[in-house]
């Protein structure tokens, strides 16, 4: 099937080619940053039934990979491996996510597109790192997040044990954004030099970069952090969450004194101010503020404090962050339709600098491909493509 055409998007990485071996997690994160920023971000994706399946999103989930192109390959195969390599001759920037060693063994490592290309930028993300005692293992978000003190300094359950977090934090933040800005600064000192470099991105290392006041807090005293030890993890009651007359809930983050007071006067506790820090008084301040969120609903609340410099949001659901009229004035939420007429909505291009997107934005088919344009613009002429296509080696 032809692809739709894919509108170049303005940006400060306009010019820049990635070509990206992901398919789901940190790398796959770090790439649709690239591409919101102006970047060309080529899908090198396998052949169906052959090595590692990709994972195809639903149509809602299309920003994942909004305004890639796509190129269909096998890789593991001799004549895919130099498929790949003509490809790469002339990209800027390559990701992957096998386990450490693969790349090298299928002859698509650094050190091989180097020799064709001295100023590639080769990142590769992998869990744990290309070194060390736990390179090896597989992973995913809630392991890097258990291993870096993350599970284990946020709120337990009520069976004491470790939370499971509601976003994917060590993927997109850790791996995805830690991978971006490593690309980003690479790209930047190739300009200098005109040398490209490798980039051995881990995610857990990426989740105790996250995780590096408490683990500071350590190295330096020999305390052991965990939920409840300081202020950004529930010892103050200025530092919590409570439930508002309609039983939903409101985000109390008042750690400066001033922000404290205010919100002890907007609710009639005057005489907890002096309190705030007060490790024998937490729990009665906790009752107090508890009984004061409880006389009114969520948003009558919202109303109330919002401007009060009392550092009070409501805990909203995603329907809700959804239709934010906040996130909606900054553009946060686009208009997108598909290539089957289906119109939605999705998150946009949302990080600094970003030049606003068109609506509305044009999402294809992930199963869509370039193979035939991309592969001829490397210098590979149709009748070899369809060589190629004939062996299995391209789809």
């Amino acid at each position: 099937m032809a692809p739709a055409a894919v509108a170049p998007v303005a940006g400060p990485l306009a010019g820049i080619t990635v070509l990206d071996l992901s398919s789901v997690g940190p790398a796959a994160r770090a790439t649709r940053l690239l591409a919101d920023y102006g970047a060309t971000v080529v899908k090198v994706a396998p052949i169906p039934g052959r090595g590692p399946g990709a994972t195809v999103p639903p149509f809602f989930a299309y920003s994942a990979q909004r305004g890639f192109r796509r190129v269909q390959l096998d890789v593991r195969h001799a004549d895919g491996r130099d498929a790949f390599l003509a490809l790469a001759a002339t990209a800027d920037v390559v990701v992957e996510s096998f386990r450490p060693g693969v790349v090298d063994r299928l002859g698509i490592g650094y050190q091989a597109l180097r020799a064709l290309n001295p100023g590639i930028v080769y990142c590769s993300t992998s869990g744990y790192g290309q070194s060390g005692p736990h390179s090896g293992w597989a992973g995913h978000d809630l392991n890097y997040l258990a291993v870096s003190g993350y599970l284990a300094t946020s709120g337990l359950r009520a069976d004491g044990g470790p939370p499971i977090p509601g976003a994917t934090i060590a993927d997109a933040a850790a791996g995805g954004m830690h991978a971006a800005l490593a690309i980003t600064a690479a790209l930047f000192s190739r300009r200098l030099t005109g040398e490209g470099t490798f980039l051995d991105v881990s995610v857990a290392d990426g989740a105790l970069w996250l995780m590096s006041l408490a683990v500071d807090e350590h190295l330096a005293t020999g305390s052991e952090p965990g939920p409840g030890h300081d202020v950004l993890t529930g010892r103050y009651a200025c530092y919590e969450t409570y439930r508002a007359a309609d039983g939903r809930w409101l985000a109390v983050a008042a750690i400066e004194a001033k922000f404290f007071a205010n919100l002890c006067r907007a609710l009639g506790c005057e005489d907890w101010i002096d309190r705030q820090y007060d490790d024998d008084a937490q729990d009665q301040l906790r009752a107090a503020l508890a009984a004061a969120f409880a006389q009114r609903d969520r948003d009558t609340w919202v109303a109330v404090l919002a401007g009060e410099d009392t550092c009070v949001a409501p805990v909203q659901s995603v329907s809700e962050v959804a239709h934010d009229p906040q996130f909606v004035e900054r553009a946060a939420v686009v208009e997108a339709k598909d290539t089957d007429g289906r119109s939605f909505c999705q998150v946009g291009a949302v990080l600094a600098g970003m030049p606003p997107l068109p609506t509305p934005v044009v999402v294809r088919d992930p199963t869509l491909t370039d193979t035939d344009d991309l592969l001829e613009a490397a210098g590979i002429n149709r009748a070899r493509i369809a060589d190629l296509r004939r062996e299995g080696v391209v789809a």
